[in-house]
């Protein structure tokens, strides 16, 4: 049996935070404050990627197991929070769909490159991506109305372009995947 170093713990916090996440985001415990302890839970699952990360690499500690359950962990993270505000009325469904398709596709090119031996680490416009939704997340949760309402917005439309611009940047740097296929 694998032993957990603690980034693989860290990353595993976040998956076990997420249905507590979800249940007090979308009212499942109805408690008074529940948007706010569904905000704090998601800034600490969100804390989490960014310190797994920071120690496995400070520690020489990056693990296979590491390696796919860290953006797993991201995605299931991340998605959760966009499929409830699909619900919640809070964002359209289309932004949503082109999201979630864009994180299978760069899955599926990702085991492809690794059937082949090839790792392909996260690309600058993929992280700006990443740190976009989850700030344009914490906005939404937050719901401060006024000129917040706004910025969620921009921020709704600006995840929506760097998910495009990255999910190209990504092909395009590694199409040489591609052509294995052929």
């Amino acid at each position: 049996m694998m032993k957990m170093n603690t980034p693989n713990k860290l990353t595993m916090l976040r998956v076990v935070l997420i249905p507590f996440f979800l249940a007090f985001l979308m009212g499942g415990i109805p408690v008074e404050g529940s948007k706010w302890i569904a905000l704090a839970i998601f800034v600490i699952a969100s804390l989490t990627d960014m310190l797994d990360g920071y120690l496995a690499r400070r520690d020489h500690l990056i693990t296979n197991f590491g390696k796919f359950m860290d953006p797993l962990a991201d995605k299931l993270l991340v998605c959760s929070a966009l499929i409830a505000f699909v619900d919640m009325k809070v964002m359209p469904t289309w932004i949503v769909m082109i999201i979630i398709a864009r994180e299978f596709i760069i899955s599926g090119f990702r085991l492809v490159a690794s059937d082949n031996g090839i790792v392909i680490a996260a690309g600058i416009w993929g992280k700006c991506k990443t740190v976009c939704q989850m700030v344009m997340i914490i906005v939404l949760i937050a719901d401060l109305g006024g000129v917040f309402s706004v910025i969620g917005q921009v921020l709704i439309w600006l995840s929506l372009a760097l998910t495009v611009i990255s999910l190209v940047d990504y092909l395009v740097r590694n199409r040489q995947v591609i052509s294995m296929q052929d």
